[in-house]
């Protein structure tokens, strides 16, 4: 039911290390996203709910993380999240405007017209920018004209030297189709770098943890060892917040499901942002797990020990419930990234193909 007391593993050292990890994955988990967003000028395929119901979430933390008195690591993580929510929410309404709606705004035209749209109503003109067969298009003379106009404009501003043999014409518009766009990264690519990333920051938590832990020791006195049933005392308040936290976890994630459901896409959305949440909320939960039961004397009597942490995973509950359901959640988004990235990759194969 609890880890062992004894041994060669150092329990309070394991939730150490696993709780700096969490840190410095939570840390950096909206970098990806928030990047990604900047990278392509636009936050929609990002759900707005999901972001709206996770700061509420982690605003409740906050309370029952306070409240309850649970550990420095909670607390610090509590305040970084709705800060980080704050910052994502924000370039969210930046490029979507202030709205909660998923769906993308329809472009308008000045006289009220959606741009997709093309049949003509009775508002559209006759000559639509002083031509039009009445229907809203050009007609056949005019294109034609216009035509021979820009074939014209552009052999006036031909450079006299190109009619030498010897400097041969070379058509500017002919230079810039010649530039092929950058192709995006390979699949395999982008698992190295994932990784790359992943392995950077873990190792980023562990160092910090070892820094903090040497810090500590030196001032460390004997004045500072753990009173026996600290800490584990239920308060009322605390954990109605908390369970409040998780639900709005758990629920935080239904509207980005649903909405890449619906797209039957995941563009826009960061692998990376996902997988350190994974990463976090894992390692957050193990170093919960990882507690050294404290007894009332130095040995522990009869089924003392496991009494002692059973209470105090029951204070915790709240947190471990929100935390290992986001995780499955989390997982169920995984799922779709690889289930509708098998389409994209066959769109983008097959608008290759025509282009070539």
């Amino acid at each position: 039911m609890f880890p062992p007391q004894s041994g060669n593993l150092d329990i309070d050292a394991l939730s150490g290390i696993l709780g700096s990890i969490s840190i410095a994955c939570w840390v950096v988990v909206f970098s990806p996203q928030i990047i990604e967003n900047f990278r392509r000028g636009s936050a929609d395929g990002l759900s707005l709910l999901f972001v709206v119901v996770w700061l509420a979430g982690d605003v409740f933390n906050i309370l029952g993380s306070v409240l309850q008195g649970v550990l420095p690591t909670m607390i610090i993580l509590a305040v970084y999240y709705t800060l980080a929510d704050i910052v994502l929410l924000g370039q969210c309404f930046y490029y979507r405007g202030f709205t909660l709606s998923d769906e993308p705004a329809k472009q308008i035209k000045p006289n009220g017209q959606d741009a997709e749209s093309q049949e003509p109503t009775e508002r559209t003109t006759l000559l639509e920018n002083g031509s039009g067969n009445g229907n809203g298009h050009p007609t056949e003379d005019y294109q034609t004209t216009a035509d021979h106009r820009h074939a014209h404009s552009q052999w006036i501003h031909v450079d006299g030297t190109h009619l030498s043999p010897a400097t041969p014409f070379i058509d500017a518009t002919e230079i810039n189709t010649s530039v092929q766009p950058s192709r995006p990264p390979s699949n395999l690519q982008a698992a190295f770098f994932n990784i790359f990333a992943i392995v950077l920051v873990c190792a980023a938590g562990i160092l910090g943890w070892y820094v903090s832990s040497h810090l500590t020791k030196r001032s460390k006195s004997e004045q500072d060892l753990p009173t026996p049933g600290a800490a584990l005392t239920l308060d009322f308040w605390g954990q109605v917040f908390g369970y409040l936290c998780a639900v709005l976890y758990l629920g935080s994630r239904i509207p980005q499901l649903l909405l890449n459901y619906r797209r039957k896409s995941t563009e826009g959305v960061s692998l990376l942002f996902f997988l350190f949440a994974c990463i976090g909320n894992l390692t957050y939960v193990l170093s919960i797990f990882a507690y050294e039961p404290v007894c009332r004397s130095d040995v522990c009597g009869p089924g003392e020990a496991a009494a002692v942490y059973g209470r105090y995973i029951l204070v915790n509950l709240s947190w471990l419930v929100g935390s290992l359901g986001t995780l499955l959640l989390d997982m169920a988004i995984f799922v779709q990234f690889f289930l509708y990235r098998k389409d994209d990759d066959w769109d983008e194969g097959e608008g290759d193909e025509e282009e070539s």
